[in-house]
């Protein structure tokens, strides 16, 4: 018979953890921290301790400090976006971002309602070709049918007449990867910041030249808001989603001037983008590139309030939602973490294509005039160092207020911080991150209630809206 601590080594280590954690005194505590986060899977370890003080008597009104929690530590959310990273924070941020990209469509969140009569666009930019790829067709299109097509200089076919679905391996894959100018593409992600500030500017001289005014007249009558999002391609360049709304000059409680409308914007769209050209530093090993958006662009109207025609604001704001918890490696054209060299690029699982371009952004990166471009930091996400969603200051919300107004709403006390003499003393450290093996187990399962929880509300909601309907 073997003893107890000799049976615990045969179990495996997560069951070793488990009984580990069960057995803790301060377990049910521990639980709950771990449920607070949601089942975050690399929850941030915090400790510390906060005291709110009365400012006129120095009363203390609360005290918290972490040593009576378990392991003297508190959990808290790691709030990354990535579905691939945590999953649970994943769901609360493209929950936050539907909220914030909503708001600014038809208003709430501390925006008037009437921001949903404004002229409104949902606009795609995209980045110029850099080469040949092959492309997903439909209706039994062939991908770049050709006749009699002379092969390019390094003997490669320019025709392809096959039918590629969107799963085939080849759907954005250079013809001629040999012909594909990688050092172009490296260096559009790496300006893509500049060119969308250049073509936000363009909105508003072209805004004057259509309407006849000077451009700082026609600043003290609109203002232009935006939320966007950049979304990885096939062909593993990026383009821009954005919602794009026209206010009066003084922001979202003012109304832009009747000749402001939404085909006059779309119009506009089309010939400031056109307009943008830009040029790179200039350098030896690649010359001078000029910059410039795709020609493939689209621009359709939002919904307006009673109107049948448009886009519908609610599936705009899920679709932005949706893009923002992807990463690089969910389109698998890039990383979600930096590259050390070329070594750790050469064992990447990416495509021969996607590693050619992290290579040429860890090329490029090393000259001296693209040093400010910073290409060998961002070469996991070749070249493009933008965050993934960025709005102007106006257009909506913002996520430090989403994100306080539901820890107001889940707080089940009063916070003595809220008090007007109130004075709050703080001191946190970082304490590490992340799950044992038992832990991430239990964690992983409360994800998975709430997950099922919700989709078991979703279900309730929508059956008690078809029986009023019915009746």
């Amino acid at each position: 018979m073997l003893d107890r601590s000799a049976r615990l080594r045969q179990l495996s280590e997560v069951d070793q953890d488990l009984i580990r954690l069960v057995q803790d005194p301060r377990f049910s505590r521990w639980l709950e921290q771990v449920t607070a986060t949601g089942g975050c899977a690399h929850p941030i370890h915090l400790t510390g301790s906060t005291t709110t003080r009365d400012g006129a008597t120095g009363e203390i009104l609360h005290h918290y400090d972490t040593a009576e929690e378990p392991g003297e530590r508190l959990l808290v959310r790691c709030r990354n976006r990535r579905a691939t990273v945590c999953a649970p924070c994943s769901r609360l941020h493209a929950g936050d971002t539907f909220h914030l990209v909503r708001a600014g469509l038809i208003g709430g969140k501390s925006l008037p309602a009437e921001v949903r009569e404004r002229p409104r666009l949902f606009v795609t930019l995209t980045a110029p070709s850099f080469g040949p790829v092959h492309r997903a067709t439909a209706d039994g299109e062939r991908c770049r049918p050709r006749r009699n097509a002379a092969p390019c200089e390094h003997g490669r076919s320019l025709s392809c007449p096959a039918v590629h679905d969107a799963t085939d391996t080849l759907v954005g894959q250079p013809l001629c990867p040999s012909c594909y100018d990688y050092p172009a593409h490296a260096l559009w992600h790496a300006n893509a910041g500049r060119l969308w500030k250049a073509f936000t500017d363009n909105l508003y001289n072209h805004l004057a030249a259509r309407t006849g005014r000077t451009r700082t007249g026609l600043r003290r009558t609109v203002r232009i808001s935006y939320a966007k999002v950049a979304e990885y391609q096939k062909r593993a360049a990026v383009h821009v989603h954005a919602v794009i709304r026209l206010d009066g000059a003084h922001g979202t409680d003012d109304p832009p001037p009747a000749w402001a409308t939404a085909d006059v914007l779309s119009s506009v769209v089309r010939t400031a983008a056109a307009a943008v050209r830009l040029r790179t530093p200039y350098s030896l090993a690649v010359g001078e590139r000029e910059l410039r958006w795709g020609t493939q662009l689209d621009a359709r109207p939002l919904r307006a309030f009673g109107d049948r025609e448009g886009l519908a604001d609610d599936a705009v704001a899920a679709y932005i939602a949706k893009y923002v918890t992807k990463g690089a490696a969910d389109t698998s054209a890039g990383l979600d973490h930096p590259v050390t060299g070329p070594d750790s690029i050469n064992t990447a699982p990416l495509s021969t294509h996607v590693q050619t371009l992290m290579h040429t952004c860890w090329r490029l990166g090393g000259l001296p005039e693209l040093e400010p471009l910073r290409l060998r930091a961002w070469a996991h996400t070749l070249g493009y160092r933008g965050h993934i969603l960025t709005k102007s200051r106006t257009y909506s919300t913002t996520y430090t207020a989403l994100r306080a107004e539901r820890a107001d709403h889940e707080r089940a006390a009063p916070d003595p911080a809220d008090e007007p003499d109130a004075i709050t003393e703080a001191h946190w450290r970082y304490a590490g991150s992340g799950h044992s093996p038992g832990a991430a187990l239990i964690a992983a399962g409360i994800a998975e209630d709430r997950v099922q929880n919700r989709e078991i509300s979703r279900e309730e909601i929508a059956r008690s809206g078809a029986a009023d309907d019915a009746t």
